[in-house]
């Protein structure tokens, strides 16, 4: 573990108990952790931070399903299939990254992100599908939940990577017509997927720091079960706020990126 004073590292593990919360609710703790980890480690090469990013994030995502798959009706095998989609989808886009601009794609993402906030905040009803509505998800759908939400989010998770949970849990709700509940926790077994095969990449590359890595994830995984049964408890109206939070946050952090770009 790298010599850190006390002061920072009991910031990183509050940042990882928050990031773990926010994670389970709606995506996108990731947010919060990175940025986190790279302001209390400026010296730490970035590849290493993200690794052993990943080693925290994977812990408290996999808490979180757990908890969600216990209470919440989770079509495991359905997710199980996304996410494959979706590590098959990353591992095209980390290949891409290298020739693709993020300076490009930051102003696209926001603009898109904006609409998404807009059309949550007019349908006070999306998210909260009823069990009719589950039940007559086309296999049509369901193939296009593989495709599109798996493949095409995968992608993106690999060429970019931000707010990747929070674009997962409103593409099922859109497409599988899942509740926000339901949304949140098969989003956290895709989660596992693509958090799983970046973490052997690093790993095998020898990118991360295992002591500090399982300090922060004990953190994050109260954080994560924390929240999930938060989000299990308070229903889809709150891990709809919640969303609307993270959605405007990641717009505010990809403008800043563009701004200093």
């Amino acid at each position: 573990m790298p010599d850190i004073s006390l002061t920072t590292l009991v910031f990183l593990c509050l940042a990882a108990a928050a990031a773990g919360w926010i994670d389970a609710v709606v995506g996108g703790g990731g947010l919060l952790l990175l940025p986190a980890m790279l302001l209390g480690l400026p010296h730490i090469q970035t590849a290493q931070i993200l690794g052993t990013n990943k080693a925290v994030a994977i812990v408290g995502t996999s808490g979180a399903a757990i908890t969600f798959v216990r209470k919440a009706p989770v079509q495991v095998k359905t997710a199980v299939r996304i996410g494959l989609a979706a590590l098959a989808g990353s591992m095209g886009g980390a290949f891409f990254a290298a020739g693709i601009s993020s300076d490009v794609l930051r102003p696209v993402i926001m603009v898109v992100l904006l609409g998404v906030a807009a059309f949550v905040m007019l349908r006070p009803t999306f998210g909260t599908a009823t069990e009719a509505e589950r039940r007559t998800v086309s296999r049509t759908r369901t193939i296009a939940a593989i495709v599109l939400v798996g493949g095409g989010i995968g992608f993106y998770d690999g060429l970019v990577g931000p707010g990747t949970g929070t674009f997962l849990v409103l593409a099922l709700t859109a497409v599988l017509h899942l509740d926000l509940v339901t949304a949140s926790a098969t989003a956290k077994i895709v989660n596992i997927c693509t958090n799983g095969g970046a973490l052997a990449m690093f790993a095998y590359q020898g990118t991360v720091m295992w002591q500090l890595a399982a300090l922060m994830a004990v953190f994050n995984l109260a954080g994560g079960m924390f929240g999930a049964r938060m989000a299990l408890r308070k229903g889809s109206e709150f891990v709809r706020g919640v969303l609307l939070v993270v959605v405007f946050s990641l717009v505010a952090k990809l403008a800043f990126d563009q701004w200093t770009a």
